[in-house]
């Protein structure tokens, strides 16, 4: 079968503004193109359509290239604010072709399951949890109700099939599929000033999650934890580097560290073995040793990005537990002295959220001396825990558009109005971006990064605009 996966645009900016964030930061799609890979595998024909890359055509257009091949169904991995420009394809796909089948997965389908079938009709199908061997055995024409993890209708009834066991041995799934991207790696560019080598691409090494954070949504991959071998890691950079030339690698798993042999073994292999790659990654506090801080340093990590969320112990505790500000203190000092750079990962508007505890956080994210920072606005996900609570803690817009991080649809209880909550939020970033001593250390590194400088000026009027994003905005 010919099957067409696509990756829609969404909405990954703010209404009002022009949406620059694929000019700052375009990242593959990656859990496509692992089901691409195992699709592929098993004998099918897969092409990618990718709605936020480098050569992304208008709805119409990409409608046009999905008829003209021909597919059997055109599988769609959403995400909540992604979920409505899906819809829109598939609508006009059925217009014309309604024998073609639309199949909707990812992170937004998993966490709300059958009720997308009742309200959208032209979904044929939802995929629950992993997609690779339900997709594939759905392209097979395997008899519907034998296919763990489908949601299907029958007559006029949605059926929930058993959900499917997540695939125990990572190591036996294909590479993803990278060469189905058009520009892949040049134009695929990583976050700004997050590496000193190009190209750049993007990596997975694990599934699941053992902890549970209350704005965290694991409807796809669950609490377990599953991961890469040491020598599949391995042998997927390299593959990245002696096929794209790839020389800097963004690990996007949760808990890299988690166990610690397979990060000391792989660090090992590539020290005996360089690639002549660079890489960043993530790790937990209490998740950070010293020396396994000294092996990612000298297998080439160059920078750490250690999720904090709030400087206010009681958010903690309630969203994050287990994490203390002495310990976040402490891993940040000796990520330092490894000779490693720190990424501080926060997020503001949490339920419970004062105006006090937000000042305490941006004090807390200040005196760090973080290199870079990342602060996501609350969004209260339908698949994470917080969802069963969040309308009796404030007030909710569940504008499914804007439920990216980018936009703050959740008004925690003592904040008095939307305007002031936007006004903390943009005097804290320009607060971290105005400081002299980030401006120095920014200063003394512009030349490593000449790369993302460059790509800075091309897009000059882009990153203006978006600076202005920063001012305070009427709702």
């Amino acid at each position: 079968m010919h099957i067409v996966l696509v990756h829609p645009a969404g909405s990954n900016w703010i209404p009002g503004r022009k949406d620059v964030s694929a000019t700052a930061n375009r990242m593959a799609p990656l859990g496509l193109l692992s089901i691409a890979a195992y699709l592929e595998l098993r004998g099918h024909s897969v092409e990618v359509e990718d709605c936020r890359g480098p050569y992304a055509a208008a709805p119409e257009e990409t409608v046009r290239r999905i008829l003209k091949q021909d597919p059997g169904f055109a599988g769609f991995s959403v995400t909540t604010s992604g979920f409505y420009d899906a819809y829109d394809i598939a609508c006009a796909i059925k217009a014309v072709r309604p024998e073609i089948k639309t199949v909707f997965g990812g992170v937004h389908v998993s966490a709300m399951g059958t009720e997308l079938l009742q309200r959208f009709e032209h979904i044929d199908y939802l995929c629950m949890g992993e997609g690779e061997e339900t997709l594939a055995q759905l392209a097979a024409g395997a008899n519907l109700p034998d296919i763990d993890g489908l949601v299907f209708r029958d007559g006029g009834t949605e059926r929930a099939n058993p959900p499917r066991e997540p695939i125990a041995d990572l190591d036996s799934l294909p590479l993803p599929a990278y060469e189905k991207l058009r520009g892949f790696p040049k134009k695929y560019n990583l976050p700004l000033f997050s590496s000193i080598k190009s190209p750049g691409a993007t990596m997975i090494t694990s599934r699941g999650c053992p902890y549970q954070c209350s704005y965290c949504d694991r409807s796809v991959f669950k609490r377990g934890y599953r991961y890469n071998s040491p020598a599949y890691i391995y042998r997927h950079m390299q593959h990245l580097r002696q096929l794209f030339g790839v020389r800097h690698i963004i690990i996007y798993d949760d808990l890299f560290t988690l166990h610690r042999d397979r990060i000391e073994t792989l660090c090992g292999m590539l020290i005996d073995k360089p690639l002549g790659i660079q890489f960043n990654c993530a790790v937990r506090v209490g998740h950070a040793d010293d020396a396994l801080l000294k092996l990612l340093k000298a297998a080439g990590c160059l920078m750490v990005s250690v999720g904090i969320e709030s400087g206010e112990p009681t958010l903690l505790e309630v969203h994050k537990p287990g994490v203390y500000l002495d310990s976040v203190r402490d891993t940040v000092a000796r990520i330092h002295a490894a000779g490693l750079r720190v990424k501080g990962l926060f997020m503001m508007g949490l339920p419970g959220e004062t105006v006090e505890s937000i000042k305490k956080t941006s004090d807390f994210v200040m005196s760090l001396e973080l290199d870079d920072m990342n602060m996501t606005k609350f969004t209260p996900f339908h698949g994470a825990p917080v969802w069963k609570s969040i309308f009796a803690q404030g007030e909710v817009r569940e504008d499914w558009r804007k439920m990216n991080c980018m936009n703050f649809v959740f008004l925690p209880k003592a904040i008095e109005s939307w305007e002031l909550l936007d006004q903390l939020y943009n005097g804290h970033v320009k607060r971290f971006y105005s400081d002299p001593k980030w401006r120095r250390r920014f200063r003394n590194r512009i030349w490593e990064h000449r790369h993302s400088l460059l790509h800075l000026i091309r897009h000059l009027p882009d990153f203006l605009s978006a600076m202005r994003t920063f001012e305070t905005r009427k709702r």
